[in-house]
């Protein structure tokens, strides 16, 4: 049997749109399969047939009733015999669309892609508010990021809100604050290299950097989780800076959290 997915995107109410290019049209009884890639576990669900010869067919999931958890979901498709893993060019990946996405307060966030051999697959996680990190640099002798704050429901429009930016250092007793800024759902803080090297015992050790927003419940940690680019801690490197001889560098953790390591 011959299927292709052409586009896929989960939309903003977590229902799987697949537009799927088949040589032989859906029969009745044509199972949609979700295999865990880990666990091995498996969601089934039962298509209609487009009732009429058709190159062409567009399904339609809602994914929050599967209690799908997180971790990699492999699609396959099943009619009258074995299951066949589902073929896929489309890639996924619109960074307009997950920008999207992540402005509504959610606790699971769906993802569909196209795996490394072309196949149909869904990413899920645990999604909680987070000040997503777009852009980082210095310059000026300042330490300077910009992102989204994501998945906390706040409008994307004007609105300027109060915020601050708190440094926590890796030894628990040392803490520093900044005023930061927000308007909408866009942040931008920046942070005098100076400064941080002053307020860093010894002049070594790591900052865990979080933005405080008035209106938002929990401090949101600074991360790089929407977007195509897994495991930054290896693929995305920063210059550093030295301030009076003392490295600062920003860089990620194994889990995409951003972090401000000083002389180390």
């Amino acid at each position: 049997m011959g299927v292709l997915v052409t586009d896929a995107e989960v939309t903003l109410a977590d229902v799987l749109s697949l537009r799927l290019a088949i040589e032989e049209p859906l029969t009745d009884g044509t199972r949609l399969v979700f295999r865990h890639r880990a666990t091995g576990a498996e969601r089934h669900v039962t298509l209609g047939a487009p009732g009429r010869r058709t190159r062409d067919a567009t399904v339609a999931v809602s994914l929050a009733p599967l209690s799908l958890t997180p971790g990699r979901w492999d699609a396959y498709l099943q009619q009258q015999g074995p299951r066949t893993r589902i073929r896929s060019v489309d890639p996924g990946f619109s960074l307009d669309r997950l920008d999207a996405y992540a402005l509504c307060r959610r606790t699971m966030a769906y993802r569909a892609y196209r795996t490394r051999n072309g196949f149909l697959a869904i990413k899920i996680d645990e999604a909680e508010p987070v000040a997503d990190v777009r852009a980082v640099w210095f310059r000026e002798g300042r330490f300077e990021v910009t992102g989204l704050l994501a998945y906390t429901g706040l409008d994307d429009d004007d609105q300027h809100r109060e915020a601050r930016l708190a440094l926590r250092h890796s030894d628990p007793a040392a803490t520093w604050t900044v005023a930061a800024t927000v308007q909408g759902v866009r942040f931008h803080a920046a942070l005098s290299l100076c400064d941080v090297l002053a307020a860093t015992p010894g002049s070594q050790g790591v900052w865990e950097p979080s933005l405080e927003v008035d209106g938002v419940d929990r401090r949101l940690p600074l991360g790089a989780r929407i977007d195509d680019v897994e495991g930054k801690r290896r693929r995305v490197h920063y210059p550093r800076a030295l301030v009076d001889g003392v490295p600062i560098r920003p860089s990620f953790t194994s889990d995409d959290e951003l972090r401000l390591e000083v002389g180390v």
